[in-house]
């Protein structure tokens, strides 16, 4: 045994740093660059006359030289090292070292089983595997293990050997360690395991599976912490394997984990396990999970749990039985229907909030906000019967209780902003009482955490409640709140501060104008802060200051506000070198507030804006490193799981840090913990890069670039002409990003990209460079040479992530971006008839649920008859009909071919048994009419029928939706006997949504079909009785496009000198008026125009019925 070997191992592992960085250097120039080290390396871990640690940091390098010098021995020494190894593996005392002799072997037979040596190997391990001793049928057994974990795949034609013997040892008698280590190796004949070709295999492994179920299960008994982790790691590696392997069992195996999870008499972090798992279950086998109806069991049994959450202010880390059901509702409330979850959950909440446990009631409150972001539409239909439990909660006796109230109130807030703040009068006054008496109560006790606590959460809640306030509700607060506010501006608590900035931030932006009066008062104390810098602490109240500033700036206006932005913008400049992502990222933010309130005049500050931003997203994204701290460094060497990746903390740096750096050796999450690659980072042999951009995908870097590319996109969008100078350096680091690894980069980068195309096409617009896009292919308006540049490129880079994007968030941006292209910009972007094809295959597939962000890991056959879905789900239907639409408007005419490819589809929206999903595919309905044009004549009788269906609908936005198509129908179709069939049918049908006087859009649409339907075929409608309807609802309440038809049939009535709309013309002042003030997108420039001309026309007529109106007289001076 080479000793000047054994000595330079032992000084790699003594505590001296400097010894340690001599011997490793000398190890790696002088010994380990040669074949010879081979040899002398696995001697010393036959060895027993080293230490255990020697012998095992000797079988780590050994491994790794392995595949470099195998082959480069001789079989005379081959074969005695084969036969020293298995030798020394049944005699080696310690468990560590026996799994790293076992990691060379497998490494040598990875090369000697492929080029047909070592043939007695596999006979060797079978015998050891089933011998009379427990160490050697557990070192067996792991042998056999970590070859199926390299080489699976050639072990395919012995499966049938392996799943006899492995039923036996996974019932070893004896010794936990043989069981766990046979469930490991099924795991990896699972992930290679193909169903279809190898059905008895999937027999054997179906009967087994119970023997896989009973060892986790006993281990998780055993309390053993080790052995648990591994054997739940298994079964999460399953689901990424052939569905059906588990499909007979898997609904068994869900409610052993439910079951599991709710057991009190394990362990915690075993039941947060089970938790885990089915975590994975509802994102990987959504369909599956739904399809069994398994999510109403899955929700009760978490509302359950939740009462043990704990402490709210508990550390991230803190995992908690508690806290992962929270998780676990949140998860199946994005991706259940809301039958299977909210449902269940709001049928249970009156147990919880009215129980007289306050743990019962906090477990309430929490668990209704951590579903409300999954199903917010949902919701929204029973806030009515959620808000008073809500109320009542903000009142408990119990001060924990309240807190939690507080928390849920801001969830909900920050989901349905809209319908909360329509119940302002009950809400705000309530939430200013509990404002009040807990500053009082903070006052009194400045040092009570809990009372700190609630103070901090009830400026999160008015935060989130007034960030979707209309201006003149929050007007009416602004006195009642901004003082009390500032008075906790100069609060001793850093996080009280920050949080009541924060939410005098959404009160100004709420509040608007009515802010003005305090603006000075509190710019002057916010002021400071945009420049401290000494601690954490200080520079994450630093970011807050700089968010509300930008609500702030919104709310006074850009002549206020102008005095501050410059010395603003250099504090911004600044924050990008103080080595903060949260001040970096706030800082992004306000240049993009800055940009939305200056457009072109903020051009001043462009040059510096697109450099760092371009300078954000251009950065490289350097390797994975945390720095864990002075108590993990009993963790140096070791290897930890993150992201199911394990990753080893492998040096300590000069200042005592330990230091975790996720080198490229990533070994698979279900490895045991005793795997051992390079720990000393010897070699850069075997580097992984598939699972190394798996684990840096969301790195803080990528995160950044996410955030810079959506400021880049506002920047661009409202800047204009102003941003061309750098618009080409812009668009050309967009685009490196497009298939970027994080999908929050993706989605951004092509969102980014789309919104700076429809800028440049507008600028060019403008400035005569083309003229207006006309729909239809070929072109008829062709686009400048950039244009049609960026159009290639973009489109082509775009399709190409489309096509396969698994992130359904990814998938609905592009759709909604793709969409917005097309109705802005034309037919511009479909370069190519293969383009039109492709998006046409990419929308049907998300239509009919096909694409593969709409597949789990579960079998096909679970999509049939699933029309349920999760409202996230939806969204990504919802915008792809947006896309079938936007190919209707830029195609027109042309648009009637692929009618005939969307129709099926589309009509199932159309007819489904879900409001929302029929108002959809009716409104799909008619934009593609309106794009049709003519071309639809052939498709009128059909449309026609189910149009007039829909139009008594129980859902009024489905009701809207199909007078509104109804109305296009009439107005284009050149079907012209199948429509005056249908007038008195439609007629008597719009007759009574005149008097729904609830739902302004459904009279909108209402009058904007009646007028299509006369200025068409004004012989076929009765006049007299149409007319006065239309005339009674106006102005138009909500559905500004169908201000179009009115006022042309109006004014085509008033040009024909009609009688009859002379005697409404004093009805018709007030609406008039209405019309032709705010806001300004009541009408088109062409009919303002007109309608305008009435006005003075009206005038000259008569002068007295402009009476006092203010706006009249304007337009009548003008």
């Amino acid at each position: 045994m080479d000793q000047q070997l054994v000595q330079l191992l032992e000084s790699v592992l003594a505590p001296d740093t400097e010894r340690v960085k001599n011997a490793t250097t000398k190890l790696r120039k002088e010994v380990f660059s040669s074949p010879a080290a081979l040899v002398p390396l696995i001697q010393v871990v036959t060895s027993t006359e080293v230490s255990p640690g020697v012998r095992q940091l000797a079988a780590v390098e050994a491994r790794s030289l392995v595949p470099k010098y195998w082959n480069k021995l001789g079989t005379d020494q081959q074969l005695p090292i084969r036969n020293a190894l298995l030798q020394a593996i049944m005699q080696e005392p310690v468990a560590l070292v026996r799994h790293s002799a076992a990691r060379i072997i497998a490494a040598i037979a990875t090369i000697d089983l492929t080029d047909g040596d070592w043939a007695d190997l596999p006979t060797f391990l079978q015998q050891a595997a089933t011998s009379q001793i427990a160490t050697q049928r557990e070192t067996g057994v792991y042998i056999l293990y970590t070859l199926l974990d390299v080489m699976a795949s050639d072990f395919v034609d012995r499966f049938g050997v392996l799943f006899k013997l492995f039923q036996q040892t996974i019932q070893d008698p004896e010794s936990t360690d043989v069981r766990v280590n046979t469930l490991l190796a099924l795991s990896k004949m699972a992930m290679v395991l193909d169903a279809d070709e190898d059905p008895e295999s999937l027999t054997a492994f179906r009967d087994i599976f119970p023997r896989m179920v009973e060892v986790l299960e006993a281990v998780v008994r055993q309390g053993d912490e080790d052995r648990t982790t591994q054997a739940f790691e298994v079964f999460q590696t399953l689901l990424g394997c052939e569905p059906q392997l588990m499909a007979r069992d898997f609904e068994p195996l869900v409610m052993f984990m439910v079951n599991l999870s709710s057991s009190k008499d394990i362990d915690n972090d075993s039941r947060s396990q089970a938790l885990s798992f089915l975590m994975q279950c509802v994102k990987y086998r959504k369909l599956k999970v739904q399809g069994m109806r398994l999510g109403e069991l899955m929700t009760l049994k978490a509302l359950e749990i939740v009462p043990e959450v704990g402490d709210l202010h508990g550390g991230d880390d803190d995992i908690t039985p508690g806290r992962s059901a929270l998780a676990l509702l949140d998860i199946m409330a994005q991706s259940l229907p809301p039958s299977q979850v909210v449902v269940p959950l709001l049928n249970a909440l009156p147990n919880y909030v009215n129980s007289p446990d306050p743990q019962m009631r906090r477990a309430g409150i929490m668990a209704l906000g951590y579903c409300v972001e999954g199903a917010p539409d949902f919701f929204s239909t029973q806030l009515k019967e959620i808000f008073p439990m809500v109320m009542r909660l903000l009142n408990d006796p119990e001060i924990r209780v309240r807190e939690a109230a507080l928390y849920g109130l801001a969830r909900l807030a920050d989901d349905l902003a809209e319908d909360l703040a329509k119940r302002h009068e009950e809400l705000i006054p309530v939430l200013i009482d509990v404002f009040n008496v807990t500053v009082e109560q903070a006052i009194k006790s400045p040092d009570d955490e809990q009372q700190l606590n609630i103070l901090k959460a009830t400026c999160g809640a008015i935060d989130l409640i007034f960030s979707g306030m209309d201006e003149a509700v929050g007007a009416m607060y602004v006195s009642g709140l901004v003082p009390q506010l500032g008075g906790l501006l100069q609060h001793s608590d850093l996080k009280v501060k920050a949080a009541a900035i924060s939410a005098m931030g959404s009160v100004a932006a709420a509040s608007g104008a009515s802010f003005i009066p305090y603006f000075q008062t509190i710019i002057t104390v916010l002021s400071p802060y945009v420049m401290i810098k000494d601690s954490e602490d200080e520079l994450l109240l630093r970011g807050v200051v700089c968010d509300a500033l930008g609500s702030i700036a919104t709310a006074v206006g850009p002549q206020t506000f102008q005095p501050y932005v410059e010395p603003l913008m250099r504090s911004t400049e600044e924050a990008l070198h103080l080595d903060h992502m949260r001040l970096k990222e706030t800082s992004f933010i306000l240049w993009s507030t800055l940009a939305k309130i200056y457009h072109e005049d903020f051009a001043p500050f462009l040059g510096g804006i697109a450099k760092s931003l371009i300078e954000s997203v251009k950065q490289e994204e350097p390797e994975f490193e945390v720095e864990l701290g002075e108590e993990a460094r009993e963790l140096l060497g070791t290897e930890i799981v993150i992201a199911g990746k394990k990753v080893k903390v492998a040096a300590a740096e000069s200042d005592g840090k330990s230091v975790l750096r996720a080198e490229k050796r990533i070994v698979a999450a279900d490895e045991d913990d005793d795997a051992d690659d390079d720990v000393v980072d010897l070699d850069d042999a075997d580097e992984d890069d598939e699972a190394w951009d798996e684990l840096t995908g969301a790195t803080a870097v990528a995160m950044e670039k996410e955030i810079a590319l959506d400021v880049i996109a506002d920047v661009v969008s409202h800047t204009g002409k102003e941003y061309l100078p750098y618009y080409e350096t812009t668009i050309e680091s967009i685009l490196e990003l497009v298939d970027h690894s994080y999908e929050g980069v993706r989605k951004s980068a092509i969102g980014a990209l789309w919104r700076a195309y429809a800028t440049l096409w507008g600028i060019q617009e403008e400035a005569g460079s083309m003229g207006k896009w006309q729909p239809g292919l070929p072109l008829k308006v062709q686009p400048t040479p950039e244009l049609a540049k960026l159009a290639e490129t973009g489109i082509t880079a775009t399709v190409k992530v489309w096509k396969e994007e698994p992130e359904r968030a990814v998938v609905t941006d592009i759709n909604s971006s793709v969409a917005a292209v097309l109705k802005d910009c034309g037919p511009a972007i479909l370069i190519n008839q293969d383009i039109v094809k492709q998006i046409t295959g990419i929308v049907l597939d998300i239509l009919e649920k096909r694409h593969p962000c709409q597949q789990d890991l579960g079998e096909e056959d679970d999509t049939k008859l699933i029309e349920e879905s999760s409202e996230y789900d939806w969204m990504t239907i919802d915008a792809a009909l947006d896309v079938v639409a936007g190919l209707a408007t830029a195609l027109g005419p042309v648009f009637g071919e692929l009618w005939k490819v969307f129709e099926k589809p589309v009509w199932k929206y159309a007819v489904s048994s879900d409001a929302a999903k029929r108002a959809a595919g009716v409104g799909t309905m008619a934009t593609c009419i309106g794009g049709m044009g003519g071309a639809v004549g052939p498709f009128t009788p059909k449309l026609m029928k189910l149009l007039v269906h829909r139009l008594t609908d129980e859902d009024p936005h489905t009701r809207s939706n199909a007078a509104f198509a109804t109305g296009l129908l009439c107005e284009k179709s050149d079907n012209v006997d199948e429509l005056h069939r249908s007038f008195n049918t439609i007629l008597s049908k719009l007759e009574p949504m005149f008097d729904q006087k609830d739902a302004a859009a459904v009279q909108d649409n209402a009058a904007g079909c009646v007028s299509r339907m006369i200025l068409r075929f004004p012989d076929q409608v009765p006049l007299d009785d149409v007319l006065p309807a239309i005339i009674k609802i106006l102005p138009l309440k909500q559905d500004y496009d169908e201000n179009e038809p009115v006022w042309q049939l109006i004014v085509r009535l008033y040009q024909q000198e009609n009688p009859l709309i002379r005697q409404f013309t004093p009805a018709l002042m007030p609406a008039l008026s209405s019309v032709l003030g705010e806001p300004r997108d009541q009408l088109t420039d062409e009919r303002r125009g007109e309608v305008i001309q009435l006005v003075k026309y009206l005038h000259q007529q008569q002068p007295a019925l402009l009476g006092q109106d203010k706006i009249l007289h304007e337009v009548v001076s003008s």
